[in-house]
């Protein structure tokens, strides 16, 4: 009797959030529950210090227990979107993740990986060292050098936790797949997968004769993609609704040779903006500095609102209700921001109109992307049968209509936001281990 086939898994590592798919007696393949209730977890871990003696090592919280005990005050470093150090110099770099505690970045991104795999080996009951792991079309615009590092550096990462045979997919193809499985006919689809850091495009055939085969190369027209999406939007409605009110754009104060006042230097506000780069505001030489340019403001509350910002360690909580701003506004077409964590009842509002004007440059280049993948194929638009929409970000509807509008005959298909690409990883991943 030949020896049962080893288990593998197929891992959806993402910016924003992550899943992972393994075969199952009962529904042939299914995402492994990582939290109460949850399929997808936060890409997220809370390296927690407080309490700790000194030779302690921080503590690792995981996904959504991370991020609440960073809001809840809790002594130590949040990280989040480790993705977007893939192919930069920062994956070989260490940070301080408090008390004088540092880890290094690779180490981050490979703890994480480790969590998902012992999450998925408790499901499985078996230990998993196959695994696919999806990828976007880019993770490095325009330098083919730094995305195949990129890669490298993944891969290095799931090596250390512990999968020895690996396999890339592209993340919009992955989404394709799951589509196939339940058409009856065949179609020629522009698969959109935005997520949080990345906006993929991939035009493919599919239909019930081809998805039984392992290499669907001749069925892949293009794919492309931006290292623009979600995350960027949150950024871009942070600096426009809420560090206004910190002096971003602000002016400095009346100059006695009647020349026009100075524009607070701005670059402050974007590494506060910037979920990767807030901590490098909150060293002791980068908060001296920050309290020496007090005269630099023409509105001395807008320095202190961002020295509490710095001096409290608030930027991921910002960064937080811009992302809650972004998400109200596309549900309802306005909200108010809450910022009493900055100053007691301070309070701003945000529309649709603002969000919009803070976003078009963003929602424009990822539209761009479409013609770009329909050039590459050598196809029209009005070819195109279905734009299938998976990811988080695709939840947005401007987005949504802006993309749809560059292949108007085709239908629209919304898919499972979290659960698309980890399943079709699944599917790639069953088809070449089995």
């Amino acid at each position: 009797m030949p020896p049962a086939p080893r288990p593998f898994c197929a891992v959806d590592f993402g910016t924003s959030n992550s899943a992972i798919a393994v075969p199952t007696p009962e529904a042939g393949l299914s995402l492994v529950e990582l939290e109460p209730g949850q399929v997808t977890m936060p890409t997220a871990v809370f390296y927690r210090v407080e309490g700790l003696a000194n030779h302690e090592p921080p503590e690792r919280v995981y996904g959504r227990p991370g991020l609440a005990a960073y809001l809840e005050g809790q002594e130590g470093r949040l990280m989040r979107s480790m993705k977007s150090i893939l192919g930069s110099t920062l994956a070989s770099q260490s940070t301080d993740v408090g008390e004088g505690r540092a880890v290094r970045y690779l180490d981050v991104v490979t703890g994480y990986l480790q969590h998902l795999k012992s999450l998925a080996e408790r499901r499985t009951q078996a230990p998993l060292e196959r695994a696919v792991l999806g990828r976007p079309v880019f993770f490095v615009d325009g330098d083919p050098q730094r995305d195949a590092q990129a890669q490298q550096t993944l891969a290095d990462a799931a090596h250390a936790a512990g999968w020895r045979e690996l396999s890339f997919q592209y993340e919009p193809i992955a989404a394709a797949l799951d589509y196939e499985q339940g058409i009856d006919h065949e179609a020629l689809v522009l698969v959109a997968d935005i997520g949080g850091g990345t906006s993929d495009f991939s035009l493919v055939r599919v239909g019930p004769q081809r998805r039984t085969r392992l290499d669907r190369k001749d069925d892949i027209l293009a794919n492309h993609g931006v290292h623009l999406a979600g995350t960027d939007f949150d950024r871009h409605v942070e600096l426009a609704g809420i560090l206004p009110l910190c002096g971003y754009r602000g002016l400095g104060p009346a100059r006695a040779d009647g020349a026009a006042p100075r524009e607070v230097p701005s670059r402050v506000y974007f590494d506060l903006a910037t979920w990767h780069l807030i901590n490098t505001v909150y060293t002791a030489p980068r908060v001296a500095e920050l309290r020496r340019m007090k005269g630099f403001y023409g509105d001395p509350q807008h320095h202190q609102r961002l020295l509490r910002v710095v001096e409290d360690r608030l930027g991921h909580a910002l960064l937080g209700r811009a992302e809650e701003a972004k998400i109200a506004v596309a549900e309802g077409g306005a909200t108010h921001i809450d910022l009493g964590l900055l100053e007691p009842g301070l309070r701003v509002g945000f529309d649709a109109t603002q969000a919009l004007a803070a976003l078009d440059a963003d929602l424009e280049r990822i539209a761009e992307a479409v013609d770009v993948t329909l050039r590459m194929a050598g196809t029209p638009p009005e070819a195109v049968n279905v734009v299938y929409f998976t990811g988080g970000s695709t939840g947005f509807s401007p987005l949504t209509r802006r993309l749809a509008a560059r292949v108007p005959t085709a239908r629209v298909v919304h898919g499972d936001r979290n659960a698309s690409v980890g399943l079709g990883l699944g599917l790639h991943a069953r088809r070449l281990f089995q």
